[in-house]
């Protein structure tokens, strides 16, 4: 919707990670020279750790992009909640190999002769394994079993990990000495500080021929740091909605206000921190406060104030309100074009 209001070939900040928005932060950079040399070590365990947002699987993205060498036959598997006897049925499944109604010992044999396969072609075997903080023990355990497959002194699997920081944790525990063995390298991913920050944005939005329209204040940089923390897929969600908050507004130009009060709609809508209930107790407390003060007789200044609070709301609601009405008459007009085109 605001792509057209603002020129844009795109979406600058969706959310669903695509290589082509990978951005070389500090951090990014550090991730992916380690995860470039484990390639080149041909073995051990990658160990990528970080917050919940930090761009984890933006670097599984973008190694994805750079591995053009067919001499590496990659797979990625997506960690949800299993043990260790579902592990080997999902590593199968991720290479294409047969998994449904199969015992451990065929899945191995599998697996065993798939890697040897591979081998005999010239060839290396890479498993990314994302969300990895979800495998218990046991299915990392497994993992490092299958390390273990070699020929002519060379592991035939290669497994990088990255998760969120349980996944260390996971790690550092009792009986996890074996793996940790295996862990040639480990890395930490942190939020952009506020220079890099100011830099993703940018950066995201040039890629979609950003021509400073909309202009966006040093304050407004401040105020998006502020609120996100530094967080690459925070930032991608409060950047997605200022746009289009300035798209129903019409505005070339984004200043801190503007990005605190897109902080305060998200905040209302989901429950967020002090939420819409914390706020509602707080305000109502305040209003009962100052109804109860109006209340009492000669108290003018209380009045006056409690009616300018309640003008504020109402001023409030229906600029909200009139947002929502011009975004549903942007969409009804999007829906008729494609209509149209059709």
């Amino acid at each position: 919707m605001y792509e057209n209001f603002y020129s844009l070939s795109g979406k600058p900040f969706q959310l669903s990670p695509d290589a082509r928005f990978f951005f070389n932060s500090s951090g990014h950079n550090r991730a992916m020279a380690y995860l470039r040399y484990g390639l080149r070590q041909g073995e051990g365990f990658i160990v990528i750790t970080g917050g919940i947002g930090t761009g984890k699987t933006m670097l599984v993205s973008n190694l994805f992009n750079e591995l053009h060498d067919d001499n590496v036959v990659a797979a990625q598997l997506v960690s949800t909640q299993i043990n260790e006897d579902d592990v080997l049925r999902m590593i199968s499944a991720a290479f294409g190999l047969a998994h449904e109604n199969l015992s451990k010992a065929a899945l191995l044999r599998n697996l065993e002769a798939f890697f040897r396969a591979r081998r005999a072609e010239g060839r290396r075997v890479l498993l990314v394994v994302d969300e990895a903080q979800n495998l218990p023990q046991r299915a990392i355990e497994e993992l490092r079993m299958l390390s273990n497959y070699q020929e002519d002194g060379q592991a035939l699997l290669q497994s990088f990990l990255l998760g969120q920081l349980e996944l260390k944790q996971t790690l550092q525990g009792p009986g996890m000495e074996q793996v940790r063995q295996r862990i040639i390298a480990g890395y930490h991913l942190r939020p952009l500080d506020r220079q890099e920050l100011q830099a993703y944005v940018e950066h995201r939005l040039a890629l979609v021929g950003w021509q400073n329209d909309p202009a966006i204040s040093d304050a407004a940089f401040d105020a998006i740091f502020t609120s996100t923390g530094g967080v690459p897929r925070r930032v991608n969600t409060l950047c997605d909605r200022l746009m289009l908050f300035g798209s129903l507004e019409e505005l070339h130009e984004f200043t801190d206000t503007h990005v605190l009060t897109v902080v305060e709609e998200m905040t209302q809508e989901i429950g967020r921190g002090d939420g819409a209930s914390g706020e509602s107790s707080g305000s109502g407390s305040a209003a009962a406060h100052g109804r109860a003060s109006a209340d009492r007789p000669g108290d003018l200044e209380g009045r006056v104030a409690l009616l300018e609070q309640e003008v504020q709301q109402l001023r409030s609601t229906l600029a909200r309100t009139r947002r929502l009405v011009k975004q549903a008459i942007m969409l009804q007009m999007d829906a008729e074009d494609e209509d149209d085109a059709l």
